[in-house]
């Protein structure tokens, strides 16, 4: 049972705004009321300008809240796009390994990055969710679908299974104090839909945002995120994804298609694509793209390796969690995906 919940600011420090502040004082008070109780890290309400500008501070937060044995869970307040920055403080002179132990760290979209720090380390981690997100939705209350996957962490520490959610939202275009209370457009969704490949298929899961992944290969976005990420050796080497399954989604930038191809043909590269179980893909946000991706999809990766779309996983809203490092087996027939835990 989680107790204390640490959050993080280690992206974007978008919580420290006085804009965000009718979100997170909804958040904290929705934590609280399941029986959380919730230190921010010294840095993480600082402010979008001090948190880009101070990667080391964002980095220390993160190493104090492994430190903090009455810290049971690290939330990461919303993703962003330059966590990679973090490398240097974590790891030149092995900071975090002094400190690490297995708690819970849960975050998304550029905290992949963070996630394969952690995977580095031997850390189980837990991707799918954070605060600003999935805490702070402005509707009266979390995500139904959402808020089941969260409770069932805080509570078992732990996810047993995933399945579909019944529908799918329509991203919100206004977050002010007026949208306060406001239902998001909801319509059904479809479920898992198995686009190649064995219908059943097992090994542990890894991955994430596929722009985040990206920036370890590509310097378009910043002009030294593949140096440091070489430099540390961000990504697994090849022997680490023999028998995994790879998780992507796309971010809110909804990129194009022909982005798209790219990144997957960088990853094809790496030769992942001859050594992974499967594939497992998020639904993109608001369906965008959602046919071209799967036509990309079946182009590159080839061969007859499973490739299971739709899931609801990611930047599309209601969001369930997925354990990193947990032998799973997914059966597309039953649309379910089920987790070996000790």
């Amino acid at each position: 049972m989680i107790k204390t919940l640490g959050i993080v600011s280690l992206s974007s420090g978008i919580i420290g705004e006085d804009f965000v502040k009718h979100e997170v004082d909804l958040g904290l008070q929705r934590l609280r009321d399941l029986g959380l109780k919730v230190k921010f890290l010294p840095h993480a309400q600082k402010g979008l300008d001090f948190i880009k500008e101070h990667p080391q501070a964002r980095a220390q937060d993160l190493i104090d809240a492994f430190a903090d044995d009455s810290i049971d869970m690290i939330l990461c307040a919303i993703g962003g796009d330059d966590t990679y920055r973090l490398l240097p403080y974590l790891f030149e002179n092995n900071q975090l390994k002094q400190v690490i132990n297995q708690k819970v760290f849960l975050g998304f979209s550029d905290t992949t990055m963070n996630h394969l720090m952690l995977h580095k380390l031997g850390i189980k981690t837990f991707y799918g969710q954070s605060f600003l997100a999935d805490i702070c939705e402005l509707d009266n209350d979390m995500l139904p679908y959402s808020l089941h996957y969260f409770k069932e962490l805080i509570v078992n520490g732990k996810i047993s299974e995933i399945r579909p959610s019944d529908i799918w939202y329509e991203e919100r275009t206004d977050f002010s104090e007026n949208a306060l209370g406001t239902a998001r457009i909801s319509h059904p969704n479809s479920g898992f839909e198995l686009l190649q490949g064995p219908s059943q298929f097992e090994g542990e899961i890894l991955g994430g945002c596929l722009e985040s992944l990206y920036d370890i290969f590509d310097n378009s976005r910043y002009q030294d995120s593949k140096e440091l990420c070489e430099k540390y050796q961000l990504f697994p080497a090849l022997s680490d994804w023999e028998g995994k399954i790879l998780l992507l989604e796309t971010s809110e930038e909804k990129p194009a298609p022909a982005l798209f191809r790219k990144m997957l043909q960088t990853l094809k590269e790496t030769g992942i694509f001859e050594v992974l179980n499967g594939i497992l893909v998020g639904k993109p946000m608001d369906e965008t793209y959602a046919d071209d991706y799967k036509k990309e999809l079946l182009n590159i990766v080839g061969g007859d390796l499973p490739v299971l779309f739709n899931l609801n996983i990611g930047h599309a809203t209601p969001r369930a969690i997925v354990p990193f490092g947990v032998h799973a087996h997914v059966d597309a027939d039953k649309e379910i995906i089920t987790f070996e835990n000790e």
